[in-house]
């Protein structure tokens, strides 16, 4: 009715999405940043040399130790060579990268995300240049908040070409591991490199530059898949980035805690939070957000030594251990568990059988296609003659010769185009190191040797090296008998 009141509740538009607040981690010493600079170093280090170390392979190759070369469809790592149809290596790698990280991640929870995955590698990197160049985190919150001025400029200037003199040698260093680096490298640099090859190297870059420098704790936590489902390879015994709650809690500012004897040893300082290159704070509990890095504890440990107080109110632990703290038992260490056994059998079976693989492959393969119009030619002499296409594939670094004979079929003559005209029982076939070898072979039988249309022939193949015999089996066609 007019003039009366509306009870009902006005509506407020709000958006369904948080604007994103920009996280400014701070610089903090200690024993896990210690450790994150050297597994950096290590990465890093991984990362740009491998390409420029050199490994003979003879004139046919490049002399590179590692080096997927798309070109030739093969790959080599030092002493091992894979080529294209070994694909299945490739599968038997990435089983055993996947066990393993599912093994460390029940073993230490996220110590891949906090340590070793480039997402965080690169970014901590791009945060050292930021440092660098803007200062620590009040620095830089304060020159973000403040209006432009011509030192906020430089310094902007300053760090993202520093970015993307990073983001440039990344690039450039993941194509080395496709081309040869050291003519690559000069190619990119006197200009004469292929257009493909400066794009991936601005692509490579681009990414780099908006993943580590702009996304950072964003590809943490919305774009990587990998914190949805990790949780269900923890257990009660995972190690994890814990907050000791029983211990801490209530919160109070040191002088209160001088006062009231009822507080918990944490001072609510949120430095915790202020070094978190998520922005999380781990007194709530576990979050997928938290990447395991630990520099929380490093942060912790820093003010519970100002204050005299026990150190590790944040530490690495198992749940099951801060569960038996709480009720004043001894800790629990398990570390052999059902699923850590399942996967080091798991990757122990995996590694075996690659290993055993390696060890034992041929590095030989024959194939051979026989010719299907016209099925077989009848000589002049009524002799019958087959034609096939024969590759022989040389796997390893230096020339080879084989002698290709026919069993089964008795009498069966061999005609190599541009090796042997006259036809006879064997004949030796030259091939390169790490090369295919394709011959036009023809086989003749007398007409009444042949039992059947179709006839079974073998062909073997014997390395005059090493002896050793490849047989393969086809058909030989004649005539309605």
């Amino acid at each position: 009715m007019n003039g009366e009141p509306d009870n009902k509740k006005q509506q407020v538009n709000e958006s369904l999405y948080s604007k994103h607040l920009k996280v400014y981690p701070q610089r903090i010493a200690g024993t896990f940043r210690r450790l994150k600079w050297m597994v950096l170093g290590a990465l890093l280090g991984f990362y740009y040399i491998v390409p420029w170390i050199r490994w003979d392979r003879g004139p046919t190759v490049p002399n590179q130790a590692v080096l997927l070369d798309m070109a030739a469809r093969r790959g080599y790592f030092f002493d091992i060579e894979i080529w294209a149809q070994e694909v299945y290596y490739l599968t038997g790698i990435l089983i055993l990268g996947a066990v393993g990280l599912f093994l460390a991640t029940a073993l230490a929870g996220r110590v891949w995300c906090g340590f070793t995955c480039p997402q965080t590698v690169w970014t901590d990197l791009f945060l050292w240049a930021e440092r660098l160049i803007e200062g620590d985190r009040n620095k830089r919150i304060k020159l973000d908040s403040g209006p432009l001025t011509v030192s906020k400029a430089g310094k902007k200037v300053t760090k993202h070409f520093l970015w993307i003199v990073i983001s440039l040698l990344t690039g450039g260093a993941w194509i080395f591991y496709f081309v040869d680096a050291p003519t690559a490298a000069i190619n990119l640099l006197n200009g004469t490199a292929s257009t493909t090859l400066y794009g991936f190297v601005a692509l490579f870059a681009g990414f780099t530059y908006l993943l580590a420098g702009w996304a950072r704790e964003q590809v943490c936590i919305y774009m990587c898949p990998w914190p949805r489902f990790q949780g269900s390879m923890f257990d009660e015994d995972s190690l994890l980035v814990t907050y000791e709650e029983w211990r801490g809690e209530p919160r109070g500012k040191a002088k209160q805690k001088d006062i009231n004897n009822n507080l918990g040893d944490c001072v609510d300082c949120d430095l915790c939070v202020n070094v978190c290159p998520t922005g999380t704070d781990i007194r709530l509990g576990q979050q997928f957000t938290c990447i395991g890095c630990a520099l929380c504890i490093d942060a912790c440990n820093s003010i519970m030594e100002k204050l005299g107080r026990p150190a590790n109110l944040i530490a690495y632990d198992s749940i099951s251990n801060q569960l038996s703290r709480a009720e004043g038992k001894p800790a629990k260490k398990r570390f052999f568990r059902p699923r850590i056994l399942a996967y080091l059998v798991t990757l122990a079976a995996v590694m075996g059988v690659m290993v055993i693989s390696l060890a034992t492959r041929d590095r030989i393969e024959i194939n051979i296609q026989r010719d299907r119009a016209p099925l077989f030619v009848t000589l002049s002499n009524g002799d019958i003659r087959n034609g096939y296409t024969f590759k022989i594939l040389n796997m390893e670094p230096h020339d080879n010769s084989y002698v290709l004979r026919t069993d089964e079929l008795k009498g069966a003559l061999i005609n190599v185009i541009g090796i042997e005209n006259k036809g006879a029982s064997e004949v030796v076939l030259k091939v390169g190191p790490d090369s295919i070898g394709t011959f036009r072979v023809f086989v003749r039988m007398p007409l009444e040797d042949l039992e059947n249309k179709s006839n079974e022939i073998e062909f073997v193949l014997v390395n005059l090296k090493t002896g050793m015999e490849i047989e393969q089996e086809t058909v030989f066609y004649g005539p309605e008998k």
